[in-house]
């Protein structure tokens, strides 16, 4: 128990003495969250702390200025909050902290720790922006990344490195998938953001994952719906600085965030505070653009040999695969698994629309054998599904098409080899011998 508070004071006895006088603005105006301060000129990104008083004290980001007043937004409720009250900087400006302290524990947008455990402490901090590099400092992926799941590592074969979108309607499994890919996954670091999904996901989430023996690698970064936008938005800041941090000292992190809609959600809420007008149903240009700055910030690197496979789920508005959201997440990714609402009606978990899915690095990581019998997968089950009502209503005559017999004949067989228990872990391996020895 003593060894946190020996560090902490290690460090408070190494840090220089700041003598500069205190900065302090005062709250002249508040409207649906955002905080118009006065006397106060700091930097976008910095964290202020507002000063109730008695009633106690508030965290804030500075969103942007105007007209000579600094824009905030707090990372709470405004309830309580009065005009007048003093708002003093705290911290360094667009910095986040990261680290191995993180390693095995839950924690907030701020890096505050959620799990009941003791306070982390770290003196590691990362830009919240990234570290921008080269176009040219990215490698190529040339390696495949092994998920744990069948039909994936079999039809769609994902490559170290490479940034995935799992795509779906709501309800449809894409928390299913991603838990399983979470166990399934071969990695040294997994870091897991679960931004603006439900407080239970968050629990059942660390529950599960946080018990096992894969706790020492993992970190997760939990900001539920009901919290303010800037700090979900600062969440998924966090878990991809998080994931650079790794990448620099050359580990192989698996980053999973779920779900990028809800990140475009708290950029477009704040956007629209700020008076940005919506262009694209509603989203404004700055919230589509957050989602490619995310992404881009995935991938291997050549300076340090680590790389970060990301893995992000997009909710399809009413299953609407022509969403802004999906529309740009599908234009950026290096890939995508679209899970398919009837599939799942049908008992088909997890429910891959193998048809509509796609791993852009596929044919340059596996063996051509492998390329041309996953090819022969999906002709089969594209040449099923397009005639199955005719099959289905006894129209169709044997013989008049020898690819359709054949995959008549097979269908139980493909649909089966889709199928996978959640809790059961395929290798890339096994997935590679069993489609062989289906289509072979």
């Amino acid at each position: 128990m003593t060894t946190p508070h020996a560090a902490i004071l290690s460090d408070f006895a190494a840090a220089p003495v700041d003598l500069a006088p205190r900065r302090f603005g005062t709250v002249t105006a508040c409207d649906g969250g955002l905080l118009e301060v006065s006397g106060l000129a700091v930097p976008v990104g910095a964290m202020c702390r507002v000063m109730n008083g008695p009633r106690g004290t508030f965290p804030a980001e500075v969103i942007g200025f105007r007209n000579g007043r600094t824009m905030m937004m707090l990372l709470g409720d405004t309830i309580l909050l009065r005009p007048g009250a003093r708002v003093v900087p705290e911290g360094r400006p667009g910095m986040l902290p990261v680290g191995d302290a993180f390693l095995g524990r839950a924690v907030d947008g701020e890096g505050l720790p959620i799990d009941s455990g003791l306070p982390i402490h770290t003196r590691l901090e990362w830009p919240a922006g990234g570290v921008r590099t080269s176009a040219l400092d990215r490698s190529p992926v040339r390696l495949p990344f092994d998920t744990g799941v069948r039909a994936l590592n079999a039809l769609t074969t994902f490559g170290v490195g490479q940034r995935i979108g799992v795509m779906a309607g709501s309800g449809v499994g894409k928390s299913v998938l991603i838990d399983m890919i979470a166990r399934g996954a071969s990695a040294d670091v997994v870091i897991v953001g679960l931004i603006g999904e439900r407080a239970r996901e968050v629990s059942d989430f660390v529950e599960r994952h946080m018990n096992d023996e894969k706790k020492h690698k993992t970190v997760v970064v939990a900001v539920p719906a009901d919290h303010a936008p800037n700090l979900r938005l600062r969440g998924a800041m966090l878990a991809t600085s998080m994931a650079e941090h790794f990448r620099s000292r050359g580990k192989r992190v698996l980053l999973i965030l779920d779900s990028l809609t809800r990140v475009a959600h708290a950029a477009r809420e704040i956007g629209l505070l700020l008076g940005e007008p919506g262009a694209a149903r509603g989203y404004p240009p700055s919230a589509l653009a957050t989602i490619t700055k995310l992404v881009e910030r995935a991938g291997n690197s050549a300076a340090s040999g680590g790389s970060i496979t990301g893995l992000y789920t997009v909710l399809a508005d009413g299953d609407n695969q022509d969403d802004p959201v999906v529309d740009t997440a599908r234009s950026i990714l290096d890939g995508h698994v679209v899970l398919s609402r009837e599939l799942a009606q049908r008992g088909q978990y997890p429910a891959i629309d193998i048809a509509a899915s796609l791993s852009r690095v596929m044919n340059d990581i596996v063996p051509l054998a492998h390329q041309h019998l996953a090819r022969s997968f999906r002709a089969l089950t594209a040449s099923y599904e397009a005639n199955r009502d005719l099959v289905l209503m006894g129209a169709y005559r044997t013989g008049a098409d020898p690819q359709l017999d054949r995959a008549i004949a097979m269908h139980g067989a493909l649909t089966g080899f889709l199928c996978q228990p959640q809790r059961e872990i395929v290798g890339l391996d096994a997935s590679a011998g069993q489609l062989a020895g289906l289509l072979g």
